[in-house]
C-alpha cells in the first residue's frame, strides 16, 4: 500500500475528519485494522469515517480493547478542559510535585508515567478516540461524554461534576452568598460568580486557607468524599444555608460552596474541590505498567514437557473412548437441544472421570467436528465421518487438532449446569454455551505462562492482576457463582489446558508455545518423540483377561473392546473376555476363526485354553436361534430348543406360540426377543427377510458429514490486506469527491438560477453546454464534476474522467465508486471544473 495523503489539511486540524484527511494510507488501514466495526459498510468518505468512529457503540468497542493505563490516560483527559496540552495530562496522573494529597493514596512512580504516557497517547490517537496536537488534545465527543464523571456516575475516577455543572440552575442571588461566605468579594452576574468560585477552588494558596478555617469534622467529610464516591445524603440538601446559621459539618461545607446540593436529599463534592484534596491527581492508584506474575513454582522444563505429553496422549485416549462408546449407544438430543443430565452422568461414570470433565470432552470433540446429531427423527449424538479420518493420524496430529480447536473456540463447558438468564440449565452440546471472550482469555492465559521463565506455573489468583489490567473493561456478565465470566474463564483454562497437554504440572509446554508463537505452526514434531509408542500385542492370561502393558495401536483397542469388556485403565489396560463381549463380537460378523486367529497374531504368549473353549462354546450356540420379523419370529433346526423356549416361564412376556415344528411367532419386536432370549442366556442371531443373518455393526454407527461449528465471532472479523487497500483507496476516491473545489463553467440561465437560489447541491448547466463540456473533458484527459439522477430519482454529485461519449451515454471512470461507469447523458443535470486538479 502506498503512503500516501489525500486532501490539503491545514497545519492544524479543526476537526477529526482533518486528522484523518492529514493520515496516510497506512495509518488509514491501521485504523481500519484495529476497529474493523468501521469498515461495515465501507465509509464513503473521511467525513463519514469521522462520523461512524463517534458513535456510541463504535467507541465503547474500542475502548474495551484498551489496558487500564490507557484507559486512564482517557479518563484523566476527559477530567480535564477539552483542548488541554499533554503537560496537563501528566499532571492528573501525576499529582502537583511536592504536594501531599488530603486523603491517602497509592504513591505514583512520576518517571514510569512519563515514559509510558507518550505511548497511551499514540495508541488513543491511532485508535482515533483522541485527535489534535500534544499542546491541544481533544478526545472524540462520545468517548468524552462515556468517560466524563457525573453525580450520577462518578467513573473509575471517582470525581464528580465540575462547579460550573453543579450550580447549573442556582440562583444569581444564592451564588451571590456563596461567594461572601467564602470570603470572595461580589459580582454582577452569575458566570462570574462561578469563575470566581472555580478559582477559589483551583488555586492552591487560597484553597488552603479556607480548608485551614474547617472544623475537624467536616474535613472529616470531605475525606470520606475524596477518592469516591463524590455524593453522601442529607436531609434537606436544597435549603440555603449562610456561613453564620451552620450548625453542622456539612452546613459549614454547604455554605461555602465545598458542597453543593445535586438533588432533594444528596449533595456533591465538586471536581475543582476534589482535585485539590487529591494534590491534583485524577486517580487514587495509577498503573503505568501491568503488574509482574510471580510464578508459584519452577519446574525442570524437560519433566513439564513429558508431564504434559503424557496427558495430551491420554486427552487422544480420552476422546477415542468416548466417541467408541457413543459409537455403541448413541444418546438422544434433548428436545431444547443439547445432552441429557442422565446421559452426561452416564458418560461421566464410563469414562471415570466428574461430570464437568466429561462435558469438558464432549464439547471438545463436537468443537473439533468429530462428533454431532445424527439428524435422524430420533435425532442423537454420534460421531462424524471426520472421526475415522483422525483416528488414521498420528496421536500428535490428533492432539494438534484438540488443542487448536480448544484454544480457539467460544464454547465454554465450565458453564454446564449452570442456569442462564432465565433460569434455565444449560446443556452440554446446547445451545446458549458460547462467550465470545473465551478464546481471548485462553489465550491471555497462555500468554501470561509464556512470558514466565521455561518451566514456571503460576495459579489464576496470581495471573488475574495482570489480565484485568490489560482489559478492564472486558470482565463479561457475571457466572452462575457470582463471579466475573473473565475470572470464571481463568480458572477454567488452566484446568483445561492441564487435562488437555497445553500444560504440564501447571507450566506451559513446549509443543503449546509454538502453537501460540505462529497459529499455522505444526506442534506435532514437538511432541511426537515424548508420546509413548502404541503396541501391537496383549498379554492373555488364563483368568480369561488380556493386560496391555501400555498404549495399543488405535485397530488394536477397538477390536479388544469389541471382543471384551474393558476392566481397568492406568499404566497397563486390562480386559475381560465374558460370554457377552464374545457374542458382541459375533453379533458385528466376527467368527470364531477370526478371533482365534486375531488372538494368537497379537498374543505375546500362547492362546489360554479356557479362553479358547469360551469363543468356542458362545460361537457353537450363537445364530442356532433365528430372529425375524412378523412381528417377530424365531427360526431353529432343533425342535427341542424352541419346545423349551415355550416351556420356559420367563419367555411369557414375549407370547411366543408355534407356527411350524422350527418356526415360533412372538407378539414383540424383534429387538425386544433379542434382548429377551439374551437375557434368558441365548445367543439368537438377527435374521434379514431373505433369511440372512443380520451382522450388527454397532462399532460404526456414524452421523452425516458435518462441519465443524464455527467460534462465535467477537465482533466483525479482522480484515485482510486487500480489503483494507481496497477500503482506503475507495474512501480516498470519495473524500476527493466530496471535498474537491469546483467552479460553474457556463453563465447560462440554469447556471444563474443556481446562483440565485443558493443551491450548490447539483452542477446544473444546459443540455447543450453539457455535452460540450463533457467532449472538451475527453480530448483533454480531465476530470470533471457532474450532477446526476439515477433511474429511482435519487439525485448524487460526482468526480468522473469521462473517456467516450456517444449514443446518449457516457463512458467514464467513477471516482467516488472508483471504477468504470457508464452515465445516461440526459440524466446529467450539469457539469462544473474542478478549480485544481487534485
Amino acid at each position: 500500500m502506498t503512503e500516501q495523503t489525500g486532501g490539503r489539511p491545514s497545519a492544524t486540524p479543526r476537526t477529526l475528519a482533518e486528522e484523518l484527511r492529514a493520515r496516510g494510507d497506512e495509518a488509514l488501514a491501521a485504523l481500519l485494522r484495529a476497529r474493523p466495526d468501521l469498515l461495515n459498510p465501507v465509509p464513503g468518505d473521511l467525513t463519514q469515517l469521522a462520523t461512524r468512529i463517534a458513535t456510541r457503540a463504535s467507541s465503547l468497542r474500542a475502548l474495551e480493547r484498551l489496558d487500564r493505563f490507557t484507559l486512564q490516560v482517557a479518563e484523566a483527559l476527559a477530567a480535564a478542559p477539552d483542548g488541554c496540552d499533554s503537560r496537563a495530562v501528566r499532571a492528573l496522573l501525576t499529582g502537583t510535585p511536592g504536594v501531599p494529597p488530603h486523603r491517602h493514596a497509592d504513591p505514583v512512580d512520576a518517571k514510569a508515567v512519563a515514559a509510558a504516557l507518550p505511548g497511551a497517547l499514540a495508541l488513543l490517537r491511532d485508535r482515533a478516540l483522541l485527535w489534535g496536537p500534544d499542546s491541544a488534545l481533544r478526545l472524540v465527543r462520545t468517548v468524552r461524554e462515556i468517560l466524563t464523571p457525573t453525580a450520577a456516575r462518578p467513573g473509575p475516577t471517582g470525581l464528580g461534576p465540575t462547579l460550573a455543572e453543579a450550580t447549573t440552575g442556582m440562583s444569581p442571588g444564592r451564588l451571590q452568598e456563596l461567594l461572601a461566605d467564602a470570603g470572595l468579594p461580589a459580582t454582577h452576574d452569575p458566570v462570574s460568580a462561578v469563575a470566581a468560585l472555580s478559582g477559589l477552588l483551583t488555586t492552591r494558596e487560597q484553597a488552603d486557607a479556607l480548608l485551614a478555617k474547617a472544623p475537624e469534622a467536616a474535613l472529616g467529610v470531605l475525606d470520606r468524599l475524596t477518592w469516591g464516591p463524590p455524593t453522601g445524603t442529607v436531609p434537606d440538601a436544597n435549603r440555603p444555608v449562610r456561613a453564620h446559621d451552620a450548625r453542622s459539618p456539612v452546613e459549614w461545607l454547604l455554605a461555602r460552596g465545598l458542597l453543593l446540593p445535586s438533588g432533594p436529599r444528596t449533595v456533591v463534592l465538586p471536581r475543582e474541590a476534589a482535585l485539590h484534596l487529591r494534590a491534583g491527581r485524577s486517580h487514587r492508584t495509577v498503573e503505568p505498567a501491568p503488574p509482574p506474575v510471580e510464578p508459584a513454582r519452577v519446574h525442570d522444563p524437560e519433566a513439564v514437557d513429558a508431564a504434559a505429553a503424557g496427558q495430551s496422549f491420554t486427552a487422544v485416549r480420552t476422546v477415542e473412548d468416548l466417541l467408541d462408546l457413543w459409537s455403541l449407544t448413541p444418546p438422544p438430543v434433548l428436545r431444547a437441544g443439547g445432552l441429557g443430565v442422565r446421559d452426561l452422568r452416564r458418560t461421566a461414570a464410563a469414562l471415570d472421570v466428574p461430570e464437568p470433565i466429561a462435558a469438558f470432552w464432549l464439547e471438545l470433540a463436537y468443537g473439533a467436528g468429530l462428533l454431532a446429531a445424527d439428524g435422524e427423527v430420533e435425532e442423537a449424538f454420534a460421531p462424524t465421518p471426520a472421526y475415522d479420518g483422525w483416528l488414521q493420524r498420528s496421536p500428535a496430529e490428533r492432539w494438534a487438532l484438540l488443542a487448536r480447536t480448544w484454544l480457539a473456540a467460544t464454547r465454554v463447558p465450565g458453564l454446564v449446569g449452570s442456569r442462564d438468564a432465565k433460569g434455565r440449565t444449560l446443556a452440554a452440546l446446547g445451545p446458549d454455551l458460547d462467550r465470545t471472550l473465551a478464546p481471548g482469555t485462553r489465550r491471555a492465559v497462555l500468554d501470561e505462562l509464556a512470558a514466565l521463565p521455561p518451566g514456571s506455573s503460576a495459579p489464576a489468583a496470581a495471573l488475574l492482576p495482570a489480565l484485568r489490567w490489560r482489559r478492564p473493561w472486558r470482565g463479561g456478565p457475571a457466572t452462575g457463582e457470582g463471579r466475573d465470566l473473565r475470572d470464571a474463564l481463568t480458572d477454567w483454562t488452566l484446568t483445561e489446558a492441564e487435562l488437555l497437554g497445553v500444560t504440564g504440572r501447571g507450566a506451559l509446554a513446549t509443543a503449546a508455545r509454538a502453537l501460540l508463537s505462529d497459529a499455522d505452526a505444526d506442534p506435532a514434531p514437538l511432541l511426537a518423540p515424548l508420546l509413548p509408542q502404541p503396541l501391537d500385542q496383549v498379554i492373555l492370561q488364563p483368568d480369561l483377561t488380556a493386560i496391555a502393558p501400555g498404549p495399543l495401536h488405535t485397530p488394536l483397542a477397538q477390536a479388544l473392546a469389541l471382543a471384551a469388556e474393558i476392566e481397568s485403565k492406568g499404566g497397563a489396560t486390562v480386559y475381560r473376555f465374558t460370554p457377552e463381549s464374545v457374542r458382541r463380537a459375533l453379533d458385528a460378523g466376527r467368527t470364531a476363526a477370526d478371533l482365534h486367529e486375531f488372538l494368537a497374531r497379537h498374543s505375546r504368549t500362547p492362546v489360554p485354553q479356557p479362553l479358547s473353549y469360551l469363543i468356542d462354546d458362545v460361537a457353537r450356540r450363537h445364530g442356532r436361534l433365528r430372529v425375524g420379523a412378523a412381528s417377530a419370529y424365531l427360526r431353529c433346526d432343533d425342535d427341542a430348543l424352541l419346545a423349551e423356549l415355550l416351556a420356559d416361564r420367563r419367555s411369557d412376556r414375549l407370547r411366543l406360540r408355534r407356527l411350524a415344528p422350527t418356526v415360533l411367532a412372538a407378539q414383540a419386536a424383534p429387538d425386544a426377543v433379542l434382548t429377551q432370549l439374551r437375557a434368558m442366556g441365548y445367543a439368537p442371531a438377527a435374521e434379514s427377510a431373505e433369511g440372512d443373518i443380520v451382522i450388527a455393526r454397532p462399532d460404526a454407527r456414524r452421523s452425516p458429514p458435518r462441519s465443524a461449528p464455527a467460534p462465535v465471532p467477537d465482533g466483525p472479523p479482522a480484515p485482510g490486506d486487500p480489503l483494507l487497500e481496497a477500503a482506503v483507496r475507495a474512501i480516498r476516491a470519495g473524500d476527493r469527491a466530496s471535498t474537491a473545489a469546483r467552479r460553474e463553467t457556463v453563465a447560462g440561465p440554469a447556471a444563474a438560477t443556481a446562483a440565485t437560489s443558493g443551491s450548490t447541491r447539483l452542477p446544473r448547466t444546459a443540455a447543450a453546454e453539457t455535452l460540450a463540456a463533457l467532449q472538451t473533458a475527453v480530448l483533454l484527459g480531465e476530470r470533471i464534476w457532474i450532477g446526476y439522477v439515477n433511474a429511482e430519482g435519487s439525485a448524487s454529485q460526482r468526480i468522473v474522467a469521462p473517456v467516450k461519449v456517444e449514443g446518449g451515454f457516457v463512458t467514464a471512470y467513477d471516482h467516488l465508486r472508483d471504477e468504470l461507469r457508464t452515465f445516461a447523458l440526459h440524466r446529467i443535470t450539469g457539469v462544473a471544473d474542478l478549480a485544481e486538479d487534485g
